[in-house]
Parts: C-alpha cells; sequence; structure tokens
C-alpha cells in the first residue's frame, strides 16, 4: 500500500501520496492541494518545498555526499576532466572515448565567437564589472544564433545550441579577463582541450603559443568539476524557471548568471580574499582576528568556514585543499595574503572553537586562494563560478524541458490593503 500523508483544513481531510527518491528522500506530494481545498503552502525562501523530481545530482549536507549522476565528487575530480564530466551531466552517463573525442571536438569548432561581439566591450563602461558583461555577453548569444529561440526544436537542434552554449563561454570569459586589462584578445585554438584553451585564451600571448603547465590544467578541471552543479540551488532553481516559460537556452542561462552574482550565493571566493586584504592591511595579525571571530558581540565573522548546506564537512573542500597545496607550490608564490589564509586554516583545523562548531575551511576559502594564485582579480573569481557551473545549468534546463514541466508559477499570501476606493488628487 502507498504511503499517505493527511492535511486537515476546518473540517475537510485530505490526503496526498509520499513520494520517495532513490536515496529514500520522502516529500509530500501537494501539487492538487489548492484544486482540492483552495488552500495553498507558504514556504518563504522554498526552504522545504521540492519544485521539481530531479536525476541530475544527489547531496546530504550531514553526511557531507555530493554526486554527479550517483558519482561521487571524489573519484570525478580524482579520475575525471571537466569535458567528460559536463558531458556526464547533460547527457546522464560517463563517455565513451569516442564519445569525449567527439564531444570536445565540436566544441572546439564552435569556441569562435562573432567579431562583432568585440564591440559590445567598447559599450561597457571602464571598470565594469565581469559579471554585469557575462550576463550581457551571454544572453546577447539568442541575437546571434537566432535559431535557438525557435519553439519545438528537435534533439539536434537542441544539441546544437548547447554546444554553442559551452564553446563560447570559455571565450567569453577569457575576453572579460583580457579587456579588464585592457589587453587583446586571444583566439581558441583547436589543437587544445576544454581547460588548457581557456588557459591559453586568458593568459597566453598573440605572438607565441605558451606551454600550458600540466599542473595549473588539472588544478582548473578539479575547480569546474567541483562547481559544476549543486542542486537545487538559487541560480539553477533560476535558470529552470525561466526556462520554464520556453525561454531559449541562452538567456535562461544569463538569468542564472545574473542570480549566481548575489554575494549570498557566488560571491563566497571573493568575500574570502576581500577578508585576508583587510586582515592584510590591519597589520596581519590573524590571532586579532581570530578572537573577533569567536566574539559573538563583534559582527566580524571569518568568510570561507562552514557551509549552510554541509553540516559536517564539505566534501569538496577536502579536493581542493590538496591541489591548492599543489598549485602553491608550484607557483612559489610568495603573497602575505595567502600567508595569513594558511594561518588562519591551521587554526580553524586545530581549535577547539571551531571544531566544536564545524566551521572548517570550505571550497569558497581554497578557491579564492587559488584564483588569487593564478593571477585572477577577486571581480572575477564569481566569473570563472559561472564557468564551472555552467554544465550543470545546461543539465537542468535540458531535464526540465524533456520532463515538459508547466511554467514555474509560484503562489503569495496577500498582506497588502483591502478594496479601497479611489481619492481626487486634491482631496488627498
Amino acid at each position: 500500500m502507498s504511503e499517505t500523508a493527511q492535511i486537515k483544513l476546518s473540517e475537510n481531510t485530505y490526503d496526498f501520496p509520499v513520494i520517495t527518491g532513490t536515496e529514500n528522500e520522502k516529500a509530500v506530494d501537494i501539487s492538487k492541494l489548492r484544486d482540492l481545498s483552495g488552500y495553498i503552502t507558504l514556504d518563504t525562501g522554498y526552504k522545504n518545498t521540492g519544485a521539481t523530481k530531479s536525476a541530475i545530482t544527489f547531496l546530504d549536507g550531514e553526511k557531507g555526499i555530493l554526486r554527479y549522476r550517483g558519482y561521487s565528487i571524489e573519484q570525478l575530480a580524482e579520475k575525471s576532466n571537466f569535458i567528460e564530466v559536463a558531458f556526464l551531466l547533460i547527457y546522464g552517463e560517463l563517455p565513451t572515448e569516442k564519445q569525449v573525442a567527439d564531444f570536445q571536438n565540436e566544441i572546439s569548432h564552435h569556441t569562435l565567437v562573432h567579431e562583432d561581439m568585440k564591440k559590445f566591450f567598447d559599450g561597457f563602461p571602464s571598470h565594469s564589472h565581469p559579471m554585469g558583461q557575462l550576463g550581457s555577453l551571454v544572453c546577447s548569444l539568442s541575437a546571434f544564433y537566432p535559431e535557438s529561440l525557435k519553439l519545438n526544436q528537435t534533439e539536434a537542434e537542441i544539441n546544437q545550441t548547447i554546444i554553442k552554449m559551452l564553446a563560447k563561454m570559455s571565450t567569453i570569459v577569457s575576453w572579460i579577463y583580457k579587456k579588464s586589462f585592457g589587453h587583446p584578445v586571444i583566439y581558441p585554438k583547436n589543437k587544445y582541450d576544454y581547460v588548457s584553451n581557456f588557459l591559453h585564451m586568458t593568459f597566453g600571448q598573440r605572438t607565441e603559443d605558451v606551454e600550458i603547465d600540466p599542473v595549473l590544467v588539472d588544478v582548473m578541471n578539479k575547480l569546474l568539476i567541483l562547481h559544476a552543479d549543486h542542486e537545487q540551488n538559487c541560480s539553477t532553481s533560476t535558470v529552470r524557471i525561466v526556462g520554464s516559460s520556453d525561454c531559449n537556452l541562452y538567456a535562461s542561462i544569463s538569468a542564472g548568471i545574473s542570480a549566481l552574482w548575489g554575494p549570498l550565493h557566488g560571491g563566497a571566493n571573493q568575500a574570502v580574499i576581500e577578508m585576508l586584504e583587510q586582515i592584510k592591511e590591519d597589520g596581519g595579525d590573524t590571532q586579532k582576528w581570530i578572537a573577533k571571530a569567536k566574539d559573538k558581540n563583534d559582527p566580524f565573522r571569518l568568510m570561507g568556514f562552514g557551509h549552510r548546506v554541509y553540516k559536517n564537512f564539505d566534501p569538496r573542500a577536502k579536493i581542493i585543499k590538496k591541489a591548492c597545496d599543489d598549485v602553491l607550490e608550484k607557483l612559489g608564490v610568495n603573497d602575505p595574503v595567502l600567508e595569513i589564509a594558511k594561518q588562519l586554516e591551521e587554526v580553524a583545523l586545530k581549535d577547539d572553537y571551531f571544531v566544536q562548531r564545524k566551521l572548517y575551511p570550505n571550497v569558497d576559502f581554497y578557491s579564492g586562494i587559488i584564483y588569487r594564485a593564478l593571477g585572477f582579480p577577486t571581480d572575477m573569481f564569481t566569473v570563472l563560478f559561472a564557468l564551472g557551473r555552467l554544465p550543470g545549468w545546461i543539465a537542468q534546463w535540458k531535464e526540465m524541458k524533456e520532463n515538459k514541466e508547466p511554467i514555474g508559477r509560484p503562489r503569495q499570501v496577500y498582506t497588502g490593503y483591502t478594496e479601497r476606493d479611489y481619492v481626487e488628487m486634491q482631496a488627498r
């Protein structure tokens, strides 16, 4: 017998089915509540509301589990690369050697963007935020590729848009970086894999090929893999709800970029570096700032420690910590801000105050340090987050379309004025 839940409203009792996920997650299906009773539920921030059923990512914050399509994040980060993980998220299975070669080849042949897109940079104010540029440029792709606006597209047509989105995103991100310094843009080269090509366009020179350090390629692959999807968060839910209106992929991804831009979502690794800079400017006394963090009457909070979802540890942080150590050793960076980060990390991993409260360094702490060591300015960090999250957004948009989910239409409980008569202006 199927499990049901009962809701009693006034004199009436209503039965609703209980849905069980493959990881034994339980949900009460109240999709017919309003039709049956006239009531709705109120769940501000949707903290207890499942807006969809998804087969893409499983997250258990209590146990520190993150899996893409059933594969643990630990195995994927160790054994896979970003393009393989992107294929897995979007198409549901790990690719064969031929599939990943074909996938990489297709992407490589679409990495060039229309030359007219260069003109956008002329219109942006100097020092405009990279995320504002990224959202605008990605949305503009729908104007350059109007076939993406066609309704009832075939699977092949949708796939072409997906390939173009993946291909052009890395070029756009690298151009934003180059333009921020007033440098000429570097064009993509088909001989490179996805991550190597991105590093070539970002840090390369026009006149010569640069040797792409395998250590940097490896750490960049890991960073992108770790950010590739994270279940139904703010930006992912935004992509799905915008896409539910039959909006094209480019505009839906642009909406996700805007959601990610918020400092409560994608700006955490930038906040880490800004905190470290603040400590450095104050003289670099980490003990003073640790004491401030422990003082409940002090508004200061250590950024990049603990996590709102992972209650015991962030599985991504364990992976990226080693990559962080490797890249700092490889680059031989002598940066007082990074020295402060090491001191804070050492305290947080040993001090009882932080250990008992589970305020461990999270993925944002380490990713911010790595991006700084690689030479990215802090306002590029969220753009790099978006580059990593892209395949997850695409997979979620694609799944929503394939499931033929209805247009998103949340309800509300109205708390404004009841009906009142219009008053002429003189009498007001």
